[in-house]
């Protein structure tokens, strides 16, 4: 069952096919058992109307013979009654189909001798009582349909006429003739095994010509989903056969254009990529010329500050600190570039990632002189080994970091580090303005900020957390994010503990322990 159930689900040719047949199936038998029936009972009427004519005959011609021997001696009449019976019997040889039976009619009267006669094949028992108490109340015809035994034991349907006739000094007697529906049944049978064979016939040419059809349409179809699977694969190249000027040949070519809009749309497009991405690249590297040179100038008149009028030095201050912010975005649009162009690559080693995040801390606490921001490290285990890019994970640490002191407003930073046996979970939660649900869905993006006129101490280039994303995403890990708007925000770095494995789960989960959902519209 379960295999004809994949075959229908995987073959459209096996599911029309199937369908066609039990449909012509129901159709057929619908017919067959319409038209047997018409045909049944049409031979049954006929048998029936020819029966009662050729009784008719019979009973009057007995009359007739048994009404001339009423001068007649006894033996006469037997031998007039066994001419009778010796007629249908002949008649019964020949045709197989009559039988004739004498049997006394309940009178008071009492007769010394008996009529009563059969021929040699049915029983006189077998005549039904229902029957015989028709005719012993009737004057007319009465007949029936129903079974009787032969003198063999052989039981077989037949239809039975019956009708009082007088026999001089006899008295009145049931005069009954049987009729033989084996000619009939031999008919029917030999018509339903017609219409069977016929049935079947019809129904294996209607699945061929249905396989035939299908044939023709399905082909185009394989052959359609077999190049569109060869474009999710990359190849572009493969087209469909038009062999005719149909419907189907319309169909494929109508393809084979499409696939050509696209082949060439993909092409546009990875053009426009590859000269996007070299022009970001070109456009760095040139930068980093003429950027190193105001660096130089720009450092000559920062060391030199104090003897600059304060307008001056201020000046000197905020070049220094814009040409770093400079320097900051020229690495960053490199890395985009390497990452768009997807040959960015790892460079694994086995490292302490708790001594690497406590690295990160303390260089953001020695610099951390305008807030009051603080930054604690809970982790349950003083060392955790990963193997990993150790310059991609700090880098992903610092721009977390960076990202919550911007935004903690003065409060304590926690950095909370969780390793399993396969992963190790890193989330960086602060307790400052937060993010809403649209800020969560864009925080990833190049170039956005969450609250472009806030005054920021660092100075973000927007690409942060884009990069950190890749980064974390290159190590076959996730950064996720959670936030609510005065509730802080929590994101979650997490990585697989060993080079080129993938993570199963999330030591820590993006909404933070010390948030409940239900108590935040209270």
């Amino acid at each position: 069952m379960v295999g004809i159930r994949k075959a229908l689900s995987q073959s459209l040719a096996t599911k029309v096919i199937l369908s066609t047949v039990l449909l012509s199936l129901g159709v057929i038998s619908l017919v067959g058992s319409a038209l047997n029936s018409r045909l049944s009972d049409g031979l049954r009427s006929s048998g029936y109307s020819s029966a009662i004519s050729e009784s008719k005959f019979t009973f009057f011609d007995a009359e007739y013979k048994l009404a001339i021997s009423r001068d007649s001696t006894v033996e006469e009449r037997k031998k007039i009654l066994a001419d009778i019976v010796v007629n249908a019997t002949t008649q019964v040889v020949k045709e197989a189909r009559r039988e004739i039976i004498f049997l006394k009619a309940p009178s008071k009267s009492k007769t010394k001798v008996s009529y009563e006669m059969t021929s040699v094949r049915i029983k006189a028992s077998s005549i039904p009582q229902s029957l015989r108490e028709k005719v012993q109340t009737s004057k007319e015809i009465e007949n029936e349909y129903a079974p009787v035994e032969e003198k063999s034991g052989l039981t077989r349907e037949v239809l039975i006429v019956g009708k009082r006739v007088n026999i001089p000094a006899g008295g009145l007697y049931e005069m009954y003739i049987v009729f033989s529906l084996d000619n009939q049944t031999a008919t029917l049978t030999l018509i339903r095994n017609s219409l069977i064979f016929t049935g079947f016939g019809l129904i294996f040419l209607i699945a061929m010509i249905t396989w035939l059809v299908l044939r023709q349409v399905v082909r185009p179809v394989r052959e359609a989903a077999r190049i569109a699977t060869q474009f999710t694969q990359g190849d572009f190249s493969q087209r469909m056969k038009i062999e005719s000027q149909d419907e189907m040949a319309t169909l494929a070519n109508s393809y084979n254009e499409m696939a050509e809009s696209i082949e060439q749309q993909i092409s546009r497009l990875e053009n426009l990529s590859r000269v996007q991405q070299r022009f970001v690249s070109d456009v760095s590297h040139e930068l980093r010329t003429p950027l190193t040179t105001l660096r130089m100038a720009s450092e000559v008149i920062y060391n030199q500050r104090t003897t600059f009028d304060p307008l001056i030095a201020r000046s000197s201050e905020l070049l220094a600190a814009q040409i770093d912010r400079f320097e900051r975005l020229l690495e960053d649009l490199l890395e985009v570039s390497r990452f768009d162009a997807e040959v960015a690559v790892l460079e694994p080693v086995e490292f302490d990632v708790v001594a690497l995040v406590s690295r990160c801390v303390k260089d953001f606490e020695i610099g951390e002189i305008d807030t009051q921001s603080g930054i604690r490290i809970d982790s349950a285990e003083p060392v955790v080994q990963i193997q990993a890019d150790i310059r991609r994970v700090e880098r992903i640490m610092r721009n977390l970091l960076s990202n919550a002191l911007d935004h903690a407003d003065g409060q304590e930073v926690v950095v909370s580090i969780v390793a399993t046996e396969t992963e190790v979970g890193i989330g960086v939660r602060d307790h400052g303005s937060g993010l809403d649900e649209s800020a969560l869905i864009r925080v990833f993006d190049r170039f956005w900020r969450a609250d472009p006129s806030r005054a920021r101490v660092r100075g973000g280039t927007g690409l942060g957390l884009s990069i950190a994303l890749e980064d974390a995403r290159l190590h076959n890990g996730e950064l996720d994010a959670w936030g609510r708007p005065g509730k802080g925000a929590h994101f979650v770095l997490t990585l697989p503990r060993k080079a080129g494995a993938s993570i199963e789960g999330r030591p820590i989960k993006a909404a933070p322990k010390d948030f409940h959902e239900e108590n935040f519209y209270l």
